[in-house]
């Protein structure tokens, strides 16, 4: 590498006498000199250039490949989330229709039960207001009989002489006796 750069740093101390040279001089160039340059620059720098440019584009292409693959897979995943979705609305609508029947039915049968509470307190009611009527009945008898107890006690007390009394308690005895006779 050093002769190359000697070469060229000997060419451009070169007399300008009839001889090739290099001119430095940007504005005093001429197209050979021009070309020459970027001749040795086009075939030292074609490899690096090169390199650059063909890892660049296995970049580019690995991005690509990634790119199409990370679409690929999100094409899946949207897929599967369409079907997912698609099973979620079918069973929502499953438990909609099922939510439906189930809350008639459930209405039905608290008609039913209703109507059953309703039956059992009509029942209740009836027996309740029997058995109030029974006992006001059974209460007015007792009245009654305590009344009609006290006005023949009052009648038998009026009018019931020494005499009566003692004929009545001689035939309640004769009464008794002939009943234990009968029970010995």
């Amino acid at each position: 590498m050093k002769n190359v750069t000697d070469s060229f740093i000997s060419l451009v101390y070169w007399p300008f006498i009839g001889g090739f040279g290099l001119n430095t001089n940007i504005l005093e160039t001429n197209i050979i000199n021009l070309s020459v340059v970027l001749g040795v620059l086009i075939y030292f720098g074609k490899g690096v250039l090169s390199n650059l440019l063909d890892n660049r584009k296995q970049k580019i292409l690995s991005t690509i490949q990634n790119s199409e693959e990370l679409c690929k897979g999100a094409a899946d995943q949207l897929e599967q989330a369409r079907a997912r979705l698609r099973e979620v609305e079918m069973r929502a609508r499953e438990f909609r229709v099922n939510g439906y029947s189930q809350i008639e039915q459930e209405k039905e049968n608290l008609i039913n039960v209703a109507s059953a509470n309703l039956e059992q307190l009509e029942n209740f009611k009836n027996e309740t207001v029997h058995f109030e009527q029974q006992r006001a009945i059974e209460q007015v008898r007792q009245q009654i009989s305590r009344q009609a107890v006290q006005r023949a006690l009052g009648t038998l007390n009026s009018r019931l002489t020494s005499e009566l009394h003692l004929r009545t308690i001689d035939h309640n005895i004769g009464l008794l006796t002939a009943m234990k006779n009968i029970t010995d």
